[in-house]
This record gives C-alpha cells, structure tokens and sequence, in this order.
C-alpha cells in the first residue's frame, strides 16, 4: 500500500523504466534453449570444411570406389559357402553380416547428410549478432533465459498494477480493513484469555512463593493496551497497536516487603528474590505447558539455609514432570541431582579450556562436601555431605511415593 501512495513523479518514472524494459524483452521473441542450440549451431558452422571432408572421406571408403562394403559382402559370401560344416562358420557368417548391413546403413546416412550440408557464411553472423543479444540481456536482467522471462513476467505485473493503481490502492484498503476486523477480533479473545489467566497464574504464584520463604509477597500481572495513532483500530474508545502478541502490554508487579507499593518485577527484586520468583514462575509453567526440559542458570543466587533447602526441593518437583539441567554453586541443590557433572575452566597457552566430568558417588561426596567448606574438606564436611545426600534420597523417595 505504501508503494502504491508514492509520489506520482516516483511512480511514473519507475513506469518508464518498466515499460522500456517489457518491451526490450518482449522484441528479443526469447526462447527457452535457444542460446544452447545456436551454440550448437555455430560449431558446427566453425567447423564445416572439416565436417564435410571427413563425411565425405568415410563415406567413399564404404562406397564402390572405396569398395568397402564390397570387401565386406564378399567376405560374407565366402563364409557363407561354408557355414553348414561348423557352427563357428555360422556365428561368423551372421556377425560379417551384421556388419554389412549396419556399415551400408551408416553409408546411406553419410550420403544423406552430405547432400544436405550447404555452406552459408552470413548464417555465422546471424547466429553471433543473436547470441550477443541474448548475453546483453543476461547482463541486465538474468542470468539466464528463464530468469529473463521470468522477470518480464514480473514486471508485466508491475506495469498493470501501476496503471491501474487507484483501484488497487482501494482494493488493498479494503482487505486491510477486512483482516485488521478479524486480527482484532482474535487480538480481543487473546486479551480476555489473558485477564482470566492472569488471575489464575497470581494465586499459583503466591502459593510458590509461599513454599519458597516468600509468603509476604505481593504479586501481579498487569495487562494494559498498547496505545496506537488515531489510524489505528479502537477499542472501548481508544486507539490500540497491533502487534503479532495482540493489543496488550503485560507486566509482572511485585512487592517484596509489607507496606511497600507494588512496582515492575525487573526494578524492586533483589538478587535472592528474583532467583526464587523466576524458579516459581517456571515451576508452574513447566507443569501448564508441557516443558521437556528446563534450564535453571544459577537460580539460587543470593540465598543459602532453608532457602536454599526449599529452592531444592522445588526444583526436584519441577524434574519429575521434565528433564532439569541446572548450574548451582548450592550443595542443598546439588545433593537432589540424579547426575552430578563437574565444569571446570582453566588456561593453558593463554587459551581458556572448559572440561566437564561426570561424577561417581564418591567424586560427588567430595565435591558437595567443597561446596560447604570451600577450598578445604575435612572430615566433618565429608560427613555433612553424606548426610546430605542421604537427605535428598530420602525426599525423593517420599515424594514418589506421595506422587
């Protein structure tokens, strides 16, 4: 539509431009294997006097004054005479045979053809002049015949539409009216899906929180229209913008202390807060949404104790129902893991090297028992480690059998 509404001195340029080259393609009279056959052809006319003489020389050894088929047919008479004493006579005489009759059929051909053949010298000059016109109009518009034509096709198109531009100016306008009213009707059912969603997803939210040590938070999504020019479709009375998500704008709310208004998620939630509010929101959407497999990049950041406990057994649930890769600097999450890899980066030639190892049950002692203490293991943090793991063996048991 915006192409059509250009300037008219813009639009009748590019008509000029179109139409002269319509025309020069429609006067070339292009046909599909031209450019090959006339190749061909000039070839063939290069190389005349060479084709000739050599027609001509064959076909005089086949004929009487070469007596090439001469020699042949007598040679078939002699073994003919002889063919009923052995059936090596007979095959022999069949194949000179063969021979004679496939040579007298080739010495009819040359014959043919070289009554035919008639030198034309200016059919050479035809032949170039057409072949640099096929190569000039590559040069502006394909690379090859097909690509020529086809883009005379599209053009054609083009001059039609310009020509007649009003009406399809009109015409486009229509059906943008007619799929703006359906877009927004669909935009519509979206937003009222989402309201009622919105609610149900508030309640889900505040229950995960809760198991997660945020009981006192306040959460909410805000859904509001995307304002739009006065061009664009109203609804309840004001323009909105009309985008591939629909007419709303959402927004998550929260308030982590009492008292405290609610603002943008992504401007009031500290480090801990946000790690637990992401686990509770893809928590819920893992189980709503059919999730294979959820990625958690260090969800517990900023927490530790029974946080870090719950946080744990949250992610836990969230893998019974999907695969769960998580990267966590937490023992309380690392003892849930089925499999405990072990990342480790080091630099050697002043290149960074990532490795990964998969971990045996005495591997992840050790390494979870580091996570508690840091650098150094001592027997205590051993034994705490073991506990741990025993602890998360048997949640895990408890919650299966509760599933």
């Amino acid at each position: 539509l915006k192409s059509l509404s250009e300037n008219e001195q813009q639009m009748a340029h590019r008509l000029d431009l179109i139409q002269f080259q319509h025309e020069e393609i429609r006067k070339a009279d292009l046909k599909m294997d031209e450019e090959n056959e006339l190749t061909e052809e000039r070839l063939q006319i290069s190389n005349f006097e060479k084709i000739y003489k050599a027609l001509g020389d064959a076909y005089r050894s086949l004929s009487a004054d070469g007596q090439g088929l001469d020699n042949v047919r007598s040679a078939m008479g002699q073994m003919e005479s002889i063919t009923h004493l052995d059936e090596v006579y007979q095959e022999n005489h069949d194949s000179i045979a063969n021979s004679y009759y496939l040579l007298e059929e080739v010495a009819y051909q040359l014959r043919e053809k070289l009554d035919m053949m008639e030198y034309d010298p200016n059919r050479l000059d035809e032949i170039e002049t057409r072949l640099n016109e096929i190569r000039m109009l590559k040069r502006k518009y394909g690379n090859t015949v097909e690509e020529i034509l086809a883009y005379a096709d599209k053009i054609e198109q083009e001059i039609f539409t310009i020509e007649n531009k009003d009406v399809h100016i009109e015409t486009t306008k229509k059906q943008l009216k007619e799929l703006e009213s359906v877009i927004l009707k669909e935009a519509t059912l979206l937003s009222n899906m989402r309201h009622e969603l919105a609610e149900h997803l508030t309640n889900a939210i505040h229950q995960e929180l809760k198991e997660l040590y945020m009981e006192k938070t306040k959460f909410e999504v805000r859904i509001m229209k995307r304002e739009g020019n006065a061009e664009e479709p109203l609804v309840e009375g004001a323009p909105v913008r009309l985008t591939a998500d629909g007419y709303d704008h959402v927004e998550f709310y929260i308030s982590t202390n009492p008292g405290e208004p609610l603002k943008p998620l992504s401007k009031v939630a500290s480090g801990g807060e946000l790690s637990r509010i992401i686990l509770a929101l893809k928590s819920i959407f893992s189980k709503h949404q059919g999730v294979a497999s959820v990625i958690f990049d260090e969800v517990d950041t900023g927490v530790s104790g029974r946080v870090a406990q719950a946080i744990a057994e949250k992610i836990y649930r969230v893998s019974v129902n999907s695969q769960v890769l998580c990267i966590t600097h937490l023992p309380q999450v690392a003892s849930m893991a089925d499999s405990h890899l072990f990342i480790r980066k080091q630099v050697a030639n002043d290149r960074t090297i990532t490795s990964v190892t998969v971990l045996t049950m005495e591997d992840k002692v050790t390494e979870i028992a580091r996570m508690i203490s840091g650098v150094e293991i001592t027997d205590l943090t051993t034994e705490h480690a073991k506990e741990l793991l025993t602890q998360a063996h048997h949640f895990k048991q408890t919650a299966e059998a509760i599933q």
